[in-house]
């Protein structure tokens, strides 16, 4: 195994940089989010439109009954109509908005947020924007032009998320398991006598990151970091194998990660074992 010259190691940009809907932090870390798409966003919307229309006929339906009974005037039905309708389709949905930080019962289903176009929590001015024009594109129009101007944007946006700089990010991902690597067969008689010192917490931390990122890694920096990173690590490890140094990474990672499992294993049964002394009580004592 070659052993070039130590140098100090920075794993490469990831590759979420080149994407355009990749969104960049101020310390130039790509976040890997997903916009909600159309479908998602127009079930989110229907079930926010059908608790909000409830709300709205059920106010209204106590204002009539009220209204009936000969309390109030004209006048005052007039103004707490008007009043029902602001509350039922614009305060109602700002307040939802602004203090579950961009959650409604419609995107808890769905598993989406209303997030800024920076990526962080939305305020008061984005949630009351949003309610206004949603108004006038979902609740005049029956979604219409919610669902005409959504098509034609990239990230799902109706007027409301266009005005007030928003978009519904999609949450509820599957959680991405990373698959366990064993020792590669052709070193499985090399890991059985080899010698694995403790290493640095620093270095451990990158070569996880590395073998992580390599399938994603152009193949001359996958080569460089490997080399780079076998190097370091050979001071730590004898006898060093004859082989590639990411194949050398592989096999040092998984016995480190073996050996240190059976270790953990024998303090867990060691201490099974002193439990019952450990928690006993004295002889003739009472259990209380």
């Amino acid at each position: 195994m070659s052993q070039p010259s130590p140098t100090t190691n920075r794993l490469p940009v990831s590759d979420l940089h080149d994407r355009d809907d990749a969104l960049l932090t101020g310390e130039a870390v790509a976040l890997d989010v997903r916009p909600a798409s159309f479908v998602l966003r127009a079930a989110g919307a229907l079930i926010d439109f059908i608790v909000t229309v409830i709300i709205a006929f059920t106010l209204i339906g106590l204002l009539v009954a009220v209204a009936s009974s000969g309390a109030l005037d004209i006048a005052a039905v007039t103004a707490l109509s008007t009043s029902v309708i602001v509350f039922s389709f614009i305060v109602v949905p700002t307040a939802v908005e602004t203090i579950t930080r961009g959650r409604s019962l419609g995107k808890l289903v769905i598993g989406a947020r209303i997030v800024r176009d920076d990526g962080g929590a939305i305020g008061f001015r984005h949630a009351f924007m949003r309610a206004l024009a949603g108004f006038l594109e979902i609740y005049m129009t029956f979604g219409g032009l919610a669902v005409l101007v959504g098509l034609l944007s990239d990230k799902s946006k109706r007027i409301g998320d266009l005005l007030a700089g928003t978009y519904s990010q999609h949450e509820r991902v599957p959680r991405a398991i990373d698959p366990v690597v064993g020792v590669p067969p052709q070193l499985a008689s090399w890991a059985a006598i080899a010698d694995v010192a403790r290493m640095p917490d620093r270095l451990s931390r990158r070569i996880a990151q590395f073998l992580k990122q390599a399938p994603h890694l152009t193949a001359p920096s996958r080569m460089r970091l490997a080399q780079d990173l076998a190097f370091e690590a050979s001071r730590f490890v004898s006898p060093l194998p004859p082989v590639e140094p990411e194949l050398f990474l592989y096999a040092v990672a998984a016995v480190r990660r073996d050996r240190e499992f059976a270790a953990l294993t024998l303090e867990r049964e060691r201490l099974a074992r002193l439990q019952p002394l450990l928690a006993g009580q004295p002889h003739g004592f009472p259990d209380r």
